[in-house]
């Protein structure tokens, strides 16, 4: 035991040591532009493959790289990549790369996917579906397809659940074929409209005081759709069966009611932010970069099921131009309430960065564009879109000023600046908002973490009371599957681990994790609970679906279902498999953290916590055979295959306490509170492992119960006996016999 246990430490040490050296590598760039594969895919497809009587390519020529397409002596068509023309980033966070010929009278002649990364296409949708869908493009001009609109496109519920990657897919074909027939001068495509002379935003400009007065000078746009004007939408694009299936039987119900405004916008933004709400924006945002609020209410919601932390808006994207523009989670931020007189409560309001390296300008015209989806039946779904446009008011612009004109000097300073700037209130940040406008469940949680850590502190007395701390576990689970799981929300997740760790190599800022309260808080506490307990206070007490698992096991037991007990041995090799998870995730991190946050699927909390089951079968029946397995096996995902549960085991070992109590006896001979141990922490010798006790606590009320421990029971049954003799009558006194007298 001696020698081991110092082995112990040094792996554990090795582990740490690699895992810091890891954490500081420089991260990978990922943001360079890749290389026209053009040449690539001509050399790989037949001429007449891509359009039809074709016979010949020609060669690449120019920036961004063009081939004509020969029929003979005859131009049949210019070949080109989509993605080397237009932004064509799909859900994966690759470009989409599709091989393109555009005829002489600006039609699509032919098209073919080529190169993607789509988790959609590679694991759910036939290619041949999308395949069909791209194939709907061939001979329509792209100009009539810009200028008709998203109604005139070929539809879109022909590819159930791709709805990011069929939207790039036919954004960026319509795009990238307007600006290759605006640089050869085909099908009218030379001709764009005059531009407008360059302007520039007016500091000086201010912002109307109220919410009415943001409306209806343009500061703020508005879209107000109803049920009933969604379903004859449906309608008109010959979808019956999306029209038939409304969110509410009233047609005048508020299908969404939706608003838009640029933020980085100084007047606008100091306006619906607040002073110190545009301060925080403007240290969130690197120089050049701009930001958009959007806002709505209504029954249907902008965010999308797409949304989990890591994950992909799908049903929002910004057009200006040839240029889309999506947004991941790492450029959202909710906002609290607007600050704004007579402004509506609503129900979100987010924030949105521009991402970095994106070509945008406020000055000029762009619009938000909605996707509507509908869903029937077990995969069928249908979409449309919905444009908000955008032109900024004249207020907020200025002319240029002439390139040769001398920039003014700035005025001198005076005596009086100091003291003017030293009179003005600096208000909090825009995070401190956000934890202002969850104060109330900020407190719930802040209860609810004092209650645990009593339950904690307290454990003997609570667990020398079987039957009060049942209780109290149970509604303990309860609540935190209830409250902090499917109405707060506040899952922990090992995504929120690996942007954590991300974030150390790259630009940390505390700010980005504070923007998430109930959140922080839960990482906090469990942090602080892994110098006392490991990871047992948070895998035992506060993870929902941990929570989930035990109750169902309980109701499982209730209802008489057979338990299996995995062997030891076996059982001792299953649980490594969480950690080899883990690894994998965290070296995919290294590399591409939206990649590992896909792969971090393996986790089924988005599924069951986040969106309630609300998802397409395989991700519902994933975390259905998890549960199910659950009802033989407690607590199985936790024991073998729980990424985040393998990330805070590793300093379990670092902790500083060790609360749980043990006897001599335990494992030698006694193997009850082994038996009995919900995730068969309790090693046969009768140590208990750090790393997978989860701080349930039963081995610790079996440790005091002096009907079930055997310790105790001898312990009872000796004080029995001394309290039967105590309280036994004393046997009568003899006599000795008195001369003279007689007995009969």
């Amino acid at each position: 035991m001696s020698i081991v246990a110092p082995r112990r430490r040094l792996s554990t040490l090795a582990c740490l040591l690699l895992s810091l050296v890891l954490l500081w590598l420089p991260a990978t760039a990922g943001s360079a532009a890749e290389p026209s594969r053009l040449a690539e895919f001509l050399a790989a497809v037949q001429p007449a493959a891509l359009v039809p009587g074709a016979d010949r390519f020609g060669p690449v020529e120019g920036s961004p790289p063009l081939a004509k397409v020969m029929a003979g002596n005859r131009l049949a068509a210019y070949a080109f990549v989509n993605a080397d023309w237009v932004n064509s980033t799909g859900y994966s966070g690759r470009p989409i790369r599709i091989l393109v010929g555009l005829s002489p009278e600006g039609k699509i002649a032919g098209a073919r996917l080529m190169d993607h990364h789509e988790p959609i296409v590679l694991i759910g949708i036939p290619p041949a579906r999308i395949t069909s869908f791209i194939n709907g493009y061939v001979g329509r001009d792209v100009l009539q397809l810009a200028a008709a609109g998203p109604a005139a496109r070929p539809v879109l519920d022909m590819v159930s659940g791709a709805t990011v990657t069929v939207t790039v897919i036919g954004e960026s074909l319509v795009r990238s074929g307007i600006r290759v027939a605006r640089a050869v001068g085909i099908g009218g495509g030379a001709a764009a409209a005059p531009a407008s002379p360059p302007r520039e935003l007016d500091p000086t400009a201010g912002a109307p005081a109220d919410w009415t007065g943001l409306l209806g000078d343009g500061s703020v746009r508005r879209l107000q759709l109803s049920v009933g004007e969604v379903n004859e939408a449906f309608t008109r694009a010959g979808n019956q069966d999306a029209a038939s299936h409304p969110e509410s039987d009233n047609p005048a119900d508020s299908f969404i009611d939706l608003y838009v405004a640029p933020v980085s916008v100084p007047a606008i933004g100091k306006r619906l932010l607040g002073e110190s709400g545009f301060a925080s924006l403007q240290q969130s945002l690197k120089p050049g970069q701009q930001a958009i609020l959007v806002a709505a209410n209504g029954l249907y919601s902008f965010k999308g099921s797409g949304y989990v932390r890591g994950g992909i808006f799908d049903r929002i994207a910004v057009l200006q131009g040839d240029s889309s523009i999506r947004f991941r989670d790492r450029s959202h931020s909710r906002a609290g309430g607007l600050p704004v007189p007579d402004a509506p409560a609503l129900r979100d309001v987010d924030i949105f960065r521009i991402p970095e390296g994106t070509s945008f300008d406020f000055t000029k015209p762009w619009r938000l564009q909605l996707l509507a989806e509908r869903a029937w039946g077990a995969r069928d779904k249908g979409f449309l879109t919905f444009d908000v446009g955008y032109d900024l008011p004249e207020k907020y612009l200025k002319p240029l000023p002439p390139p040769t004109a001398a920039a003014a000097p700035a005025p001198p300073l005076t005596a009086a600046a100091p003291a003017a700037a030293a009179t003005e209130t600096v208000e909090p940040p825009l995070w401190q908002a956000m934890w202002r406008a969850k104060s109330g469940q900020l407190v719930v949680l802040g209860v609810a973490l004092l209650v645990l850590t009593a339950v904690f502190f307290f454990q003997d007395w609570l667990a020398k009371r079987p039957v009060l701390y049942d209780r109290v576990r149970l509604v303990y689970l309860a609540f935190t599957l209830f409250w902090l799981g499917w109405y707060a929300q506040a899952q922990l997740s090992v995504v929120n681990v690996l942007a954590f760790l991300n974030a150390l190599r790259t630009d940390f800022r505390w700010d980005y994790f504070l923007m998430a309260p109930l959140i922080f808080l839960l990482w906090f506490a469990t942090a602080a609970s892994l110098l006392f307990w490991n990871r047992g206070a948070f895998c035992g007490w506060l993870c929902p679906f941990g929570a989930l698992q035990e109750l169902l096991n309980r109701l499982a037991r209730l209802l008489k279902v057979p338990q299996i007990r995995v062997p030891y041995g076996l059982h001792s090799r299953l649980v490594a498999v969480k950690y080899v998870v883990f690894l994998v995730l965290f070296g995919i991190s290294l590399g591409a953290l939206s990649t590992a946050e896909r792969a971090a699927e393996v986790e089924p909390f988005k599924t069951a916590i986040v969106l309630h089951f609300l998802r397409t079968w395989p991700f519902v029946l994933y975390a259905g055979v998890l549960l199910a397995a659950n009802l033989t096996i407690e607590r199985f995902f936790c024991r073998y295959l729980c990424p985040l549960g393998a990330a805070l085991a590793i300093p379990a070992r670092l902790r500083m306490f060790d609360w749980l109590r043990r006897y001599r006896e335990c494992g030698n001979p006694c193997q009850r509170c082994g038996s009995e141990c919900p995730v068969q922490a309790i090693l046969p010798e009768g140590n208990i492992n750090p790393n997978e006790c989860i701080q349930c606590l039963h081995c610790q009320m079996l440790y005091h119960h002096d009907h079930k421990c055997p310790v105790m029971i001898q312990r009872r049954l000796k004080r029995e006996r001394h309290a039967a003799i105590a309280s036994a009558p004393p046997p009568a006194p003899s006599r000795s016999p008195v001369p003279g007298e007689h007995h009969v």
